[in-house]
């Protein structure tokens, strides 16, 4: 049998991982009070161009949308009756309607169907969320680069599969993940775009209850709201909300790789970075000593959750015919998480790396970790100018294997290896790793310009 109550506000589910660190700012665009503001935002700003084309009257349509407030709404008995209807809409209108006179109250919801409202709405939501998303963005960038800049010439190991590869500086490290952040924004700002658009095309996607004036008030309403408008009905075409969703979720893939870099780099036989400390901040509750990467732990629990939400959009585009049989309500319970997860997992990204501290000996003393080896490829591509990149390759790996088994360092044994010849064409051992940092420098430079450029663009 069908429930006949919906569920009471101290009945929702408790959400620790967003409890402990999600946006607050986020949370209150998907609250709801702000989702049925949107809804009655909506509802005024039909009547209103419905008004302007001529279809109700003006004194009708101002008094819908001075009744289309949060006042005139129970929202305990809206949830509940929502429960039998299926949908909020139906009892939305009807407060709405039962705030007003005859006349104005016959006129509420006009030639409007429920997904119109919602779907207005959430367009709503979705752009303020996006614009959210874009300030987290900014205060993660901003903070990356500073670690650019301060460490464009900190030495670091660069590590492939996990292993140490060859030199390059914290810095150049970083201003990769810059340059993902100010990627991330275009696709926000894209998205933004797409997604702010109103939605009213009636029962089918036809308009064929708003008469001839239906471009017209489609145009109205979605000036009004801030919206675009389109003559195509997106009802059941869904991509703009999986955009959404995908965009959420790739925000939070991006913390995520900042947040496993520096949960890698912190750990007690690496020791080069570390969060924040303060008192018990990451402490256990029975090691005394312990000062866990909590702020990260977040972001990567955060971002995990996200990726997989994401994929059940993919579902909602399955939608069929002119209305979903189920794909909608996917959204209701997958795109506030989505928001939620993102926002809060680019919020604590920011807190990590604007309180992130950096340790440049341990960095160093690193390089020296297996006696030189990090400078295998550096040595390679000297000797490659004289004996060709094979048989250079060949001369180092076997000092890199001796060296390795003997316990001695890389200097040493290629000093025994090698011929009069390749000792001079290898000049003065051991090479220091500052020496083989490329362009690593002018890496950081490139990243923190394309950022300001970024920049400069909201100015």
């Amino acid at each position: 049998m069908a429930a006949t109550t919906g569920p009471t506000r101290s009945m929702q589910t408790f959400k620790l991982l967003p409890e402990l660190f999600g946006d607050p700012g986020m949370a209150e665009i998907f609250s709801a009070e702000r989702t049925v503001l949107a809804w009655l935002r909506v509802e005024a700003a039909l009547a209103r161009a419905q008004a302007e084309a001529g279809v109700i009257g003006e004194a009708d349509a101002e008094a819908i949308a001075e009744a289309c407030v949060l006042r005139t709404i129970d929202l305990d008995r809206l949830w509940r009756e929502a429960v039998n209807v299926g949908y909020p809409i139906l009892p939305l209108v009807r407060m709405i309607a039962a705030a007003l006179p005859d006349g104005p109250n016959g006129r509420v919801h006009y030639g409007a169907t429920t997904q119109d409202i919602m779907d207005s709405g959430l367009a709503l939501q979705m752009g303020e969320a996006l614009g959210r998303i874009e300030t987290l963005l900014h205060a993660f960038g901003d903070a990356l680069a500073r670690l650019v800049e301060e460490h464009a010439d900190t030495v670091i190991a660069a590590r492939t599969h996990a292993q140490q590869a060859v030199p390059t500086t914290f810095g150049a490290k970083m201003a990769v993940l810059l340059a993902e952040v100010t990627r991330q924004r275009a696709r926000v700002r894209a998205a933004a775009r797409r997604v702010s658009v109103v939605s009213l095309f009636g029962a089918g996607g036809t308009s064929a209850a708003l008469g001839a004036q239906a471009a017209q008030i489609r145009k109205g309403m979605a000036l009004r709201l801030g919206l675009s408008t389109t003559e195509v009905p997106w009802h059941v075409a869904r991509d703009g909300v999986a955009e959404f969703g995908v965009v959420c979720a790739g925000v939070a893939a991006t913390a995520a790789r900042f947040a496993r870099e520096i949960v890698d780099l912190s750990r007690t036989e690496v020791g080069e970075v570390r969060e924040a400390g303060g008192h018990h901040r990451g402490a256990s509750s029975t090691m005394p000593q312990k000062a866990n990467p909590i702020g990260c732990e977040a972001i990567i629990g955060m971002s995990g959750t996200a990726g997989a939400l994401g994929s059940a959009l993919f579902r909602a585009m399955e939608a069929g015919h002119e209305r979903a049989a189920g794909e909608w309500q996917v959204e209701w319970y997958v795109v506030p998480q989505l928001a939620e997860l993102g926002a809060g997992a680019l919020a604590t990204a920011a807190d990590v790396a604007g309180g992130l501290r950096v340790f440049p000996e341990a960095m160093r003393g690193n390089l020296d970790a297996e006696g030189g080896l990090i400078m295998a490829e550096a040595y390679m591509m000297r000797l490659a100018s004289a004996l060709g990149r094979e048989q250079a390759h060949d001369l180092v790996y076997q000092a890199a294997h001796e060296a390795r088994a003997g316990g001695r360092t890389l200097a040493d044994t290629l000093r025994e290896l090698a011929g009069p010849a390749e000792l001079a064409v290898l000049g003065e051992l051991p090479l220091p790793p500052e020496s083989y940092i490329g362009d690593a420098e002018s890496v950081c430079e490139a990243a923190l310009a394309a950022w300001r450029s970024e920049e400069s663009e909201d100015e």
